[in-house]
């Protein structure tokens, strides 16, 4: 099947062939997901996590900023450690001045216009290599780096740093292919119709998060195969795994300039990037306040700029689970745990509000309990850990203030053993916490924590009220589940929360989207929805140009109606 037809509608992607061909001929590999390792007891694969995780905390890295393949230590240096060990440093790292960010800029912009240039194929196979040298050769420095650094277990920096990272870069591939195939239908005689994706008109700022090694990779790289240029802020309790993943880009083949590393101020960059005539867009994955405050001052600017630049963002959420009378309680227990304690309740998507039948709440609260005292919390270095620390003293301090809230209010109620509390001595460790409210529109139900504490509302409201209820008490809109077996009632919450949650789940968790499968993301406070993991994303990073062309000379310059009546 040739690029010329292909076709671009939602259902073809339901379909996959097992080799996708361009019009030049040159054919790819299929996009798949890649394998979860099980780093089982006495494996060679634990072995080597473990190995690598000992040299690395015995060699701290020293990272620079990197622009144009150039190396810089600017001298504002700071140190990164392990949140579940905060006197273990692990990184040294160079914030880039206002100068240096600036030279990204302009030495993004010359690179630009060889990487533009260069056929989707080529770009296309650097890609695929990166994929495949995560796969391989880096596997287990992506993975230790991620757990040192951010405080993961095994099997969430597993699913995440190199599973997730690897998937989105094998489907970018894909889904740029969809893209490229998009042409007009209707040709008709002596003319050629036809569309080119163009690369956007400067560069692009990529802001990236802690929780995800692989939403760095993604906002980081992703752009540019496109045929852009990126400056890429990692975060700064990401920054080891990020510069991991960095090198791997320039080992693949990535050429100097396309991807500039810049460490830096989130105010200077932001200053900086938006300043900048050439700002074609930004990419953002982070905090309400920040994405706004970005949006602000491209608005403040927008007359400035060359093109109107993109903004995409995403920036968490307040995310339900309704469960019905209908639902399997245990199923519920066992998706809340996980979504609302995995990576200590860390995760754009986790559960922190649940909704439950007053008269099933002793039943399910029981079935959590009895999980709950099974949660071992500790060093992600312990393979037998399900959850570590939280990322830093900024968010232990804040996810605290609200356990202290609880323990103070009388609309809540801590269920969980309040004796054990937050302790900072060794890592930033909050214990898995579970609160009952009497209060629908309590604080708790409406603010984003991001944190292990997850609220509950024993409800006697009916349907059409209790869905009413979970629709307008966050502002945010990113992740839901509807637990019920009575489809009636599925497809009556579907239509009510449409706009609560950009990805929906239907008796499962509110966490684990899967790259080309569920792409992901929200709208309201909860960002652009812009759906990394799916084409969706990858369209905003072109800018389409209508060509025709006439092959025959034309010679007539009237109209028959303008000849006169015989």
């Amino acid at each position: 099947m040739t690029a010329s037809l292909l076709r671009f509608s939602p259902s073809r992607h339901f379909l996959r062939c097992s080799c996708r061909a361009l019009s030049s001929g040159t054919a790819f590999p299929p996009a798949y997901n890649e394998p979860v390792h099980s780093y089982a007891p006495g494996s060679p694969e634990r072995k080597a996590v473990q190995e690598t995780i000992k040299a690395m905390k015995n060699s701290p890295a020293r990272i620079p900023c990197v622009i144009g393949g150039e190396r810089f230590y600017p001298g504002n240096a700071q140190i990164q450690v392990s949140p579940y060990d905060h006197k273990q440093k692990i990184a040294e790292y160079h914030f880039a001045s206002k100068d240096l960010i600036e030279k990204a800029i302009d030495v993004s912009l010359a690179a630009k216009r060889e990487w533009e240039r260069t056929p989707f194929e080529h770009r296309a196979a650097i890609f695929l290599r990166i994929a495949d040298l995560i796969s391989t050769k880096y596997r287990y420095e992506v993975l230790a780096a991620t757990m040192l650094g951010q405080g993961k277990t095994i099997q969430q920096a597993e699913i995440d740093s190199t599973c997730e990272t690897i998937d989105f870069f094998r489907f970018a591939v894909d889904y740029a292919q969809d893209i490229y195939s998009v042409q007009p239908d209707k040709q008709i005689p002596y003319t050629w119709n036809r569309m080119e994706h163009r690369a956007l008109e400067g560069f692009i700022a990529s802001i990236s998060p802690f929780n995800f090694t692989a939403i760095g990779g993604n906002l980081g790289a992703t752009p540019t195969l496109m045929g852009n240029v990126t400056l890429w802020k990692p975060s700064n309790t990401a920054v080891l795994s990020n510069w991991v993943l960095f090198k791997i880009f320039e080992e693949a083949g990535i050429p100097p300039g396309v991807i500039n590393f810049v460490p830096a101020d989130v105010p200077d960059f932001g200053d900086v990037v938006t300043s900048s005539n050439d700002l074609a867009g930004i990419s953002f994955t982070g905090s309400v306040k920040t994405f706004t405050h970005l949006w602000q001052q491209v608005g403040q600017r927008i007359t400035s700029y060359k093109t109107y630049p993109k903004l995409v963002g995403e920036c968490g959420g307040k995310n339900f689970h309704f469960v019905h009378d209908s639902a399997d309680i245990e199923s519920v227990a066992t998706g809340t745990i996980r979504s609302a304690f995995e990576y200590s309740g860390q995760k754009c998507s986790a559960c922190s509000r649940v909704y439950v039948p007053k008269h099933l709440w002793n039943e399910f609260l029981e079935k959590m309990l009895a999980i709950h005292k099974q949660i071992k919390m500790g060093s992600p270095e312990d393979f037998s850990s399900f959850m570590s620390a939280v990322i830093d003293e900024k968010a232990f301090d804040r996810i605290s203030s609200y356990i202290e809230m609880a323990k103070n209010d009388k609309e809540l109620k801590i269920e969980t053993d309040a004796s054990v509390g937050p302790d900072k001595s060794v890592g930033y460790f909050i214990p898995p916490t579970i609160i009952k409210t009497s209060n629908p529109k309590h604080r708790i139900m409406q603010e984003e924590i991001f944190g292990p504490v997850v609220s509950c509302y024993p409800y006697e409201e009916n349907l059409e009220d209790i869905l009413k209820l979970i629709n307008e008490t966050s502002p945010y809109g990113l992740t839901g589940s509807i637990y019920s077996r009575d489809r009636s009632v599925v497809i009556r919450a579907m239509d009510v929360l449409k706009h609560a949650a950009g990805n929906l789940y239907i008796n499962d968790k509110s966490t684990g989207s899967v790259v080309g499968q569920q792409p992901f993301g929200g709208a309201r406070a909860s960002g652009t929805n812009d759906k990394a993991g799916g084409v969706a994303y990858l369209l905003r990073w072109v800018s389409p140009q209508s060509i025709k062309e006439n092959t025959i000379p034309q010679t007539e310059w009237s109209y028959p109606n303008v000849a006169g009546d015989s």
